[in-house]
């Protein structure tokens, strides 16, 4: 009787040398930060885009550092929370969007995909991802460039009244094929889109400044205190006091 044959991935998955690093692909996939943290959070890979990004002469310098000792708390404490999720669960987080500010006070989005690694046991060991930024991935994006010019008005007008309407005429759509086009691209509606970008930018101010929650609600483009509390606790996981106060 002859041989079952092995399924092909699976052998050669099983012949792999534990000397070919598949992560150094990414250091040739422009504006693709990959990352792998283990059970204690802490990196043990990361590519080229990755720690340029941080200002690091090399992978070195991030290896056995949490995020904590790399990111601001607030991105810290969403980073540890997703990377907890993955590892408990076991199931990839597709399509995260984080929100980083720039010394302007301006968004910059990025997509993150995170993955489990899983151990010869079976059991979880860590986690792994991708991370690249909106701006990065307009390449891979060209059916869908006609949103750009409402991305970019929304970074730069996201803390006042936006007109979901008046975007979809800015990206020469109606209103149905934007909110449909926009989902494809970032994986929630517009509206959505904009309250995140709000209540993560409201974050910053509560933990570095000590301006009245209702000061930061309307400043930040929502209704009343009341409105920014609903939409911060969605979001955030808890009330704008509570997450001032440390959560």
């Amino acid at each position: 009787m002859s041989r079952r044959p092995l399924d092909p991935k699976a052998e050669f998955l099983a012949r792999v040398s534990p000397q070919s690093h598949f992560e150094v692909v990414f250091d040739h996939l422009p504006g693709v930060s990959f990352f792998a943290k283990n059970r204690d959070y802490e990196l043990v890979i990361a590519n080229r885009a990755f720690w340029e990004r941080l200002d690091c002469a090399s992978e070195a310098d991030l290896i056995g550092k949490t995020d904590f000792q790399l990111f601001p708390e607030r991105l810290a404490e969403k980073f540890r929370s997703d990377d907890e999720k993955v590892m408990t669960t076991g199931k990839p987080m597709l399509k995260i969007i984080e929100l980083f500010f720039n010394r302007q006070g301006l968004p910059d989005w990025y997509f993150t995909n995170k993955f489990p690694v899983f151990g010869a046991d079976g059991s979880v060991i860590g986690v792994m991802g991708t991370v690249q930024s909106y701006h990065g991935r307009k390449a891979a994006l060209t059916p869908h460039l006609e949103l750009d010019r409402a991305v970019s008005f929304l970074r730069d007008h996201f803390r006042e009244p936006v007109s979901m309407s008046a975007l979809a005429k800015m990206s020469g759509m109606s209103i149905r094929q934007f909110n449909r086009r926009f989902r494809e691209v970032f994986g929630t509606n517009p509206t959505s889109f904009l309250i995140k970008t709000r209540v993560q930018a409201a974050c910053d101010d509560l933990r570095r400044t000590d301006r009245s929650i209702c000061e930061i609600a309307v400043d930040y483009g929502f209704y009343d205190q009341s409105s920014f509390t609903q939409h911060f606790r969605k979001h955030v996981g808890m009330t704008p006091l509570r997450y001032r106060k440390g959560g």
